[in-house]
């Protein structure tokens, strides 16, 4: 079993990965604070943050923030990824993993509704990140002509 000896709740690991999923919250929450892999989501979130910080004041034609906000993006996905996977678990498997000296659990609406909540966050992010994505990179590719010299 995973994390400590408690018996883990299915709804609570989906309404922490849908609210704090981008920093590894539900991570910590399955398997402690020595987990390595809620620790990695930390740096993309960070970087990705202070992007945001940087395009606000530094504007939009920052260089380092328009590489840098997709990560903030991309760990938003995550955790709503995280969440439509332990939302969207059967319940026998998740007690096998999570509670297997422990009653059964039941999930019911709450993990629906966490699993609806991520699913609407999720696709929305990542559909502005990939759009965000690609409007910066076409805008650097095409740099204007130099001024003086006639078109052919």
């Amino acid at each position: 079993m995973s994390g400590s000896a408690r018996a883990k709740s299915k709804t609570l690991t989906a309404w922490i990965a849908f609210l704090g999923g981008g920093l590894g919250l539900h991570r910590f929450y399955l398997h402690g604070l020595h987990d390595l892999l809620g620790w990695l989501h930390w740096p993309p979130a960070l970087l990705g943050a202070w992007g945001l910080w940087r395009m606000d004041h530094y504007g939009q034609d920052d260089r380092l923030a328009w590489l840098l906000i997709p990560l903030f993006g991309l760990a938003l996905v995550a955790g709503a990824a995280a969440a439509l996977h332990a939302g969207l678990m059967p319940d026998a498997r998740w007690d096998e993993r999570h509670r297997p000296a422990g009653p059964p659990g039941h999930s019911g609406w709450p993990a629906v509704f966490a699993v609806i909540g991520a699913l609407m966050l999720g696709a929305t992010v990542l559909m502005a990140t990939i759009a965000f994505s690609a409007q910066r990179f076409f805008e650097y590719q095409i740099e204007p002509a130099p001024q003086g010299q006639a078109s052919p």
